[in-house]
């Protein structure tokens, strides 16, 4: 009995030490976690301080109308981003029309249909695309694709659109090959391994027994995936399409080869266009004056509230689903 008694207190102390290393590890990782989420703010801070700062000279010369006007003139001095923004806006927002739902159907193919023995070389080739340098989907859009859009694609389009209003000034000629429509063809297979990866693992965090329960009753693979594989990752599938999405914003070198780097803005789809990466890519090094470059980084700044307000748009829609579901 003594022995015990005089064991305790060196337990009690034993247990005191665990518990205060436990304490101290869990304050470091706190601490850590909590300097690396602020840098993140810092960084950003900084960033959009910076490019607020160098774009003040172009900003209060022009005021409103530099969001509003099409003119970009470096030898008279004037400058609009109209014309960038609507190639940044129109070149993603097909991307993403094109690359959202083959990533989704490959991602559920993977999944739900695909032979067991083929899913890994077709998932790992489909990955495999994420990793080629973008400079090499630039070559290959001038080089391969724009060719063979102007010869055989883009003709046959005109002409089965031509007399169709509405269409006919979409799918205007001359095809010249490069043009807002193959940007976007190049930017949609950029981005769709992002989609179909990420979309991919996150249908695999679906629990099995929801899918064999939902078999059970009698639904078919297209009623599983659309009523419970879907709705259960739909955040996860969000956050794809906004990776694939700010990856096509912020694309520079593959666009640049194949837009044609025209600032004007026109209704079709095969015109020669630009985009805010695009022109900064193509006339930083060349600006002369500091109103041509302040110019040129408040294209950066536009570029950067245009991506977080639609990055911010999307965690709103999905807070509203969240509430409307209840989750």
């Amino acid at each position: 009995m003594s022995a015990v008694q005089e064991a305790l207190p060196a337990v009690r102390g034993s247990r005191d030490a665990i518990v205060r290393r436990f304490a101290l590890t869990d304050a470091i990782f706190h601490g850590m976690t909590r300097a690396a989420a602020i840098l993140v703010l810092v960084l950003l801070g900084g960033v959009a301080i910076s490019l607020f700062a160098g774009s003040w000279q172009a900003l209060s010369t022009f005021g409103f109308s530099f969001l509003t006007s099409e003119s970009w003139n470096p030898v008279t001095e004037k400058f609009g981003a109209l014309a960038p923004i609507y190639g940044t806006i129109v070149t993603s927002a097909i991307a993403i029309l094109i690359a959202v739902p083959l990533g989704i159907g490959i991602a559920i193919f993977l999944t739900e249909l695909c032979p067991r023995p083929l899913r890994r070389p077709i998932g790992m080739a489909v990955e495999l695309l994420a990793g080629i340098p973008s400079i090499i989907y630039g070559i290959w859009g001038l080089f391969v694709l724009a060719p063979f859009l102007q010869t055989t694609i883009q003709p046959f389009i005109i002409s089965v659109f031509h007399g169709i209003p509405g269409l006919n000034s979409l799918f205007a000629g001359p095809p010249y090959g490069i043009g807002l429509l193959t940007s976007s063809l190049i930017l949609a297979i950029m981005v769709l391994p992002f989609i179909t990866s990420i979309t991919k693992d996150v249908f695999d965090t679906v629990p099995p027994v929801l899918k064999e329960s939902a078999y059970g009753i009698g639904c078919t693979t297209w009623e599983v995936t659309r009523r419970v594989v879907i709705p259960y990752t739909r955040i996860g599938i969000m956050g794809g399409v906004m990776l694939g999405l700010g990856r096509a914003l912020g694309e520079t070198m593959a666009v640049t080869f194949v837009i044609g780097n025209a600032h004007r803005i026109s209704t079709s789809l095969f015109a020669p266009a630009t985009t805010i990466s695009a022109t900064i890519a193509n006339e930083f090094t060349e600006a002369v004056g500091d109103l041509y470059t302040s110019s040129l980084v408040a294209l950066g700044l536009i570029l950067f509230v245009i991506t977080f307000l639609i990055l911010a748009i999307a965690r709103y829609m999905l807070m509203r689903i969240d509430a409307r579901t209840g989750a």
